[in-house]
């Protein structure tokens, strides 16, 4: 009987052969307020600060992606999804746990409001997985042209964040993730 486990995979770069299949679940996973074009996706594997890991069950099937953003001060979790067939399996909280140790320092992400069932669960999954959250008033500003503006709450690991952090990451996140003026009304 062999006793040693098969090693888990890990979440690698994304390959540039597998931008379809993740842009497919990004498209399942969200709605359209939340997403950027294809192109306009695609055009951010560009941006040094920016990457997309995934996690592959085979060539054919991504079971989830991630992508995120890296600053000096703290990183940012733009989009992250598990493949319906995949979920309740583990499988978010272990493409999370990866992509906090890759990120090494303050992460923060963006929830829906508590208001449905659905939120209130995304938030406890969040939580469970080492997040605070900040209780700022926060609106996304439109993330493509034609996409509405969402109120939304910035989760954060390691503490509930000041309202002076608070300022310099929704600052920051305006100006290089949405190109927007931080002192814009939306």
């Amino acid at each position: 009987m062999n006793l040693l486990k098969k090693e888990a995979k890990m979440i690698e770069k994304l390959k540039a052969k597998d931008f379809d299949k993740m842009f497919g679940l990004m498209e399942k996973s969200f709605p359209p307020d939340e997403l950027r074009t294809y192109e306009e996706e695609k055009a951010l594997l560009k941006i040094p600060e920016y990457g997309a890991y995934v996690l592959s069950e085979s060539d054919d099937k991504i079971l989830g992606f991630i992508t995120m953003w890296q600053f000096s001060e703290f990183s940012y979790i733009d989009h992250f999804a598990v493949n319906p067939d995949a979920r309740n399996g583990g499988i978010g909280t272990k493409i999370l746990s990866e992509a906090v140790k890759i990120l090494g320092k303050t992460v923060c992400l963006e929830v829906e409001l508590p208001e449905t069932e659905l939120a209130e669960r995304r938030i406890g999954f969040y939580r469970r997985n080492g997040f605070h959250l900040n209780e700022f008033r926060y609106i996304q500003p439109p993330i493509s042209k034609g996409r509405n503006p969402i109120p939304l709450l910035i989760m954060t690991t390691g503490n509930v964040i000041t309202k002076e952090q608070f300022s310099k990451i929704r600052n920051e996140l305006y100006v290089k993730v949405y190109g927007v003026n931080p002192d814009c009304e939306i």
